[in-house]
């Protein structure tokens, strides 16, 4: 598995736990100049909050995006220090800035420093505009949008993840965003499937956000983006990019536009990625690997984020 070509997944919103980071900070001291940084650009203590929480405050878009970021970039220097380069690099909505990291495109710094104005501006947009999000499963993408139009007829309602080819979230008014619920649990025409509310404070990806996103574009002005080392997987097109000027348009509309996670991940297979490790709190985005990717392989997919989950893979990868 050495000379295989591996991918780095980041999670983002949604993946962090009471305790997540902890045991990597304890073990290796160049982790801890990453929470010193968060703790500083974020004016809170996210160290704290990511080890001993509570989960309510931790949740908070505010501390989550800045706290969870941290815990990804301390895996990804866990991983480089014991010797793993990745080939790829993707991340999952706000995960999407640690990928740009590893990619080379934002240093740290950079990376915390955005992520914090990019939660900053969620959440005050969330408070103004207030919208809720679910996720819709068993349905495929052409069934999700039939139902969409349905539902939109009660209120605004959106895609905003298409996470596989049967697990997409929906975002919007709690109106439209419930009538499309229902419509999935009763069944719309021949089809039917489950609908399952998020714990999220805002319809994320969605234009309920377009007043964040123009806050946000002018701190984004002042960054300068560098041409990635390797190939991303972007959000907004679910295509790969090495193009430095590709990839800042792309962020510069990815809070209001769906994420295309499972057109990302065909291509960083298609490309010839053939591990797959997510590197960060809990395993969402390696079972979504595993729903996308072809059944009979030939691939790995791996979480690394605590030191079993590390002992485990670098023994695996010899």
């Amino acid at each position: 598995m050495a000379s295989d070509k591996i991918a780095f997944l980041f999670p983002g919103q949604g993946s962090q736990y009471v305790g997540m980071g902890q045991e990597f900070f304890s073990e290796f001291m160049y982790v801890r100049d990453i929470f010193d940084m968060a703790d500083d650009i974020a004016r809170a203590n996210i160290r704290k909050l990511s080890f001993e929480g509570p989960l309510e405050e931790l949740t908070r878009t505010v501390n989550c995006q800045m706290a969870v970021t941290a815990v990804n970039l301390a895996c990804l220097a866990v991983l480089r220090k014991h010797g793993v380069s990745p080939s790829f690099a993707a991340g999952h909505s706000l995960g999407e800035y640690s990928a740009l990291c590893c990619a080379g495109c934002l240093t740290e710094e950079e990376t915390l420093r955005l992520v914090e104005r990019r939660a900053f501006f969620m959440d005050r947009q969330a408070l103004r505009k207030k919208g809720i999000m679910a996720a819709l499963v068993g349905l495929s993408l052409s069934q999700v949008e039939e139902v969409l139009k349905q539902a939109y007829k009660s209120g605004p309602v959106w895609v905003a993840n298409i996470n596989t080819d049967k697990q997409i979230v929906i975002t919007g008014s709690e109106a439209g965003v419930e009538s499309a619920s229902e419509l999935c649990r009763t069944g719309c025409k021949s089809y039917k499937g489950r609908a399952v509310a998020l714990k999220v404070a805002g319809a994320w990806h969605s234009p309920f956000m377009d007043e964040a996103k123009k806050e946000f574009l002018k701190y984004l002005a002042a960054f300068s983006f560098k041409k990635p080392e390797m190939p991303v997987a972007l959000n907004v097109t679910g295509a790969l990019s090495e193009d430095a000027a590709e990839i800042e348009g792309a962020m510069a509309v990815q809070m209001v536009s769906p994420v295309k996670w499972a057109d990302g991940m065909a291509a960083l297979f298609k490309a010839g990625a053939s591990v797959f490790v997510e590197s960060g709190p809990k395993t969402v985005l390696a079972g979504l690997a595993k729903q996308v990717l072809p059944a009979d392989g030939p691939h790995k997919v791996y979480s690394v984020g605590d030191l079993k989950s590390l002992e485990t893979f670098l023994a695996e990868r010899g």
